[in-house]
């Protein structure tokens, strides 16, 4: 590519970009629509290879894919609500176990004098911030009653959002090979072998890791429930949510249980159960979870995991926390891409010795080869 197409194609990205930005409001649906198009274009294509049509696969899988969601919240919110009620009711005891229990223990192990918590200042500050987050969302809902423009365009968004779901996922594969097309054919091979490469990538992320955390949450919440913790349901269901850092799951779930147990039952039977809930499900995620719905396609190392989600909590706050795996993966792939080029340039060139003194032929190869040169001299 020379000098004028490389600036050329530098201009339009940076044009691109800032269109993009200008209309960050009006895309964000679209957005959102085309994420879920790509998590469910691999179930469309697998219906389409069956002999399905494709505008007969897309509708099964929207229709499931929505119905899936309702019965999920249809479930689960009586049951979060209810145990949302039993941790503001059992909070007091959690906080008188901390002080009686735990703090003494950790001043005498580790020398130092520990504050102790004031049960019903603590629950008054919560009442507080409940009450201003209430404040807050009625301001919110009331400015956006008064502005009817606004009320309209989120109305509209949110009806837009299954049409523009529908006939992403319809149009798919057509809108990939029209991207393709519009590449500047000197780079397109390259640009489409890194686009497989972050799909495959963010594939395993967005499909595997989730539905890694959906399995870790059933599993934990079922098993806490069976051995008789109130809060199990919502304990598991956290463990499982936030599993997608290493080990951190595994470490709030049997926090979290252990104290719930004591609290609750008082005796160790409890607490060694609330244990091999947690040991059976990290046995069940590394030997069959995560080989079989995410595999070795993501290939992050756990140090390299926590420093993207730390990184983009510090950059971006919690939206940054969800995007930092996903945008880790694919910034992977160009890290390995950069690698390629770099190790294949003059700048990371050969050793001096190894340049200066080329590799001796083996034995044979060296008859083999003057011979040939003397073939080419010809007599002489």
């Amino acid at each position: 590519m020379s000098d004028a197409a490389k600036w050329q194609l530098l201009v339009l990205s940076v044009l691109l970009g800032g269109v993009i930005y200008l209309l960050a409001p009006v895309l964000t649906p679209f957005a959102i629509a085309a994420l879920f198009a790509y998590l469910c274009d691999p179930l469309v294509d697998r219906l389409e290879r069956l002999g399905l049509s494709r505008s007969l696969a897309v509708s099964m899988v929207f229709v499931l894919f929505i119905l899936f969601w309702l019965l999920v919240l249809l479930i689960l919110a009586p049951m979060l609500e209810r145990q949302m009620g039993r941790l503001v009711e059992q909070l007091p005891r959690w906080i008188g176990y901390l002080q009686e229990a735990i703090l003494p223990r950790l001043e005498q192990y580790t020398g130092f004098s520990l504050q102790r918590l004031d049960p019903g200042a603590l629950l008054e500050v919560l009442r507080q911030h409940w009450q201003q987050a209430g404040g807050l969302a009625q301001s919110v809902l009331g400015g956006l009653s008064r502005s009817g423009m606004a009320l309209l365009v989120w109305v509209a968004n949110l009806l837009l959002l299954p049409v523009l779901v529908f006939y992403l996922l319809r149009d798919w594969d057509l809108l990939v090979e029209r991207v393709r097309e519009l590449l500047p054919r000197a780079i397109e091979p390259t640009v489409s072998r890194l686009a497989r490469q972050s799909d495959e990538v963010l594939g395993a992320f967005l499909r595997g890791q989730l539905s890694v955390m959906l399995a870790l949450g059933a599993i934990y919440a079922a098993g806490l429930m069976l051995v008789g913790i109130d809060l199990g349901l919502l304990i598991g269901l956290l463990a499982g949510l936030v599993s997608f850092i290493p080990y951190l799951g595994a470490i709030v779930g049997v926090g979290a249980g252990v104290v719930a147990a004591l609290v609750q039952h008082g005796d160790l039977l409890h607490v060694v159960l609330v244990l091999a809930v947690f040991g059976i499900g990290q046995l069940i995620e590394s030997f069959l979870l995560t080989p079989w719905l995410v595999g070795d396609r993501i290939g992050l190392h756990p140090v390299a995991v926590i420093f993207a989600i730390m990184a983009g909590g510090q950059l971006f706050g919690f939206f940054g926390v969800l995007l930092a795996l996903p945008a880790a993966a694919v910034a992977m792939v160009l890290l390995r891409y950069a690698h390629e080029r770099y190790t294949a340039s003059q700048l990371y060139g050969r050793p001096e010795a190894e340049v200066a003194a080329p590799a001796r032929p083996v034995a044979g190869e060296g008859d083999e080869g003057e011979a040939a040169a003397d073939a080419e001299a010809g007599p002489g």
